[in-house]
């Protein structure tokens, strides 16, 4: 499959809260922006908001262009998102069932768990994906940042090997914050890379768009929703081994101040995949 790359990083995306399609004209990427001087102190402000909580999201194909080789798309996925006192940690489990123009199906399962430092500067990285009941791949490892965003990724499987980390490098969770942080001041471009370990290509520039914030609708909204700010975002994520100018995908959101993704569209360019909150519910404290 053309697009298993992308697929697979389906997990990632509830990582950035929550989004609907609402900015129509993304910004040609641009050099990464350097770290604001007050990186940790920005983060740890928008960690304060933040609501470790379990979400179940209904999968489905929204559109497809006559070329895609893709005809359907059906699944759910799983997101966690819990404080461990000295860091985040997230597990994500996704099943996407996928149908092919031709008849063909295939059935991919994959989680994916990380541990981040609050500090944004440690991190660690499992992810097990299933191809039709099989193992198709695992990707483990871990990875340190300096304080300027320079690091190193070092992967145990699926084979053993070291990687540079670029100036400026975020994890997902520190990029997370980062984009809250910045929708919280008014601005409305934001450009890094970040680093995930979902699989072993290395990092990816992430350039991302935010809208006017409004209120989430109170009609049927869930408790834990209700009187929340949500922000309209779209992202772009070029991996850095790429040379082409386009996106490897889209993503287009709705991201609350508390971190919970209220429902997502991820534009693979050929098709899009539609996400769609069923389910949110607080996680209990760490009693740290």
């Amino acid at each position: 499959m053309q697009n298993r790359r992308s697929a697979a990083r389906l997990a990632l995306c509830a990582t950035f809260g929550a989004f609907l399609v609402s900015v129509t004209a993304l910004p040609a990427a641009g050099p990464a922006q350097a770290a604001p001087a007050n990186a940790v102190g920005a983060a740890a402000g928008a960690a304060a908001n933040i609501l470790p909580h379990r979400a179940v999201y209904k999968m489905s194909l929204l559109s497809a262009r006559n070329s895609s080789k893709v005809s359907d798309v059906r699944g759910r996925m799983l997101f966690e998102w819990a404080d461990a006192c000295d860091g985040w940690t997230t597990e994500q489990r996704f099943q996407l069932r996928f149908v092919y123009a031709e008849g063909d199906e295939m059935a991919m399962t994959t989680n994916y768990t990380t541990w981040e430092a609050k500090d944004g500067q440690r991190y660690r990285f499992n992810v097990r994906k299933l191809i039709n009941g099989e193992e198709d791949e695992e990707v483990r490892g871990d990875a340190r940042l300096a304080k300027d965003g320079t690091g190193t990724a070092a992967f145990s499987k699926p084979e053993p090997q070291d990687m540079e980390l670029p100036p400026n490098t975020m994890f997902p969770t520190a990029h997370t914050l980062a984009v809250l942080d910045h929708a919280s001041a008014g601005d409305t471009f934001f450009n890094r890379v970040v680093f995930d370990g979902a699989d072993s290509e290395g990092a990816t520039e992430v350039s991302t768009v935010i809208g006017a914030a409004a209120p989430i609708k109170e009609d049927g909204a869930d408790p834990l929703l209700k009187g929340k700010k949500a922000w309209p975002v779209r992202m772009a994520f070029f991996p850095l081994k790429s040379d082409s100018s386009q996106p490897e995908y889209e993503m287009s959101l709705r991201l609350l101040q508390n971190g919970v993704a209220e429902s997502m569209q991820i534009d693979y360019g050929d098709f899009t995949v539609n996400a769609i909150l069923e389910k949110v519910e607080a996680l209990p404290k760490s009693g740290c």
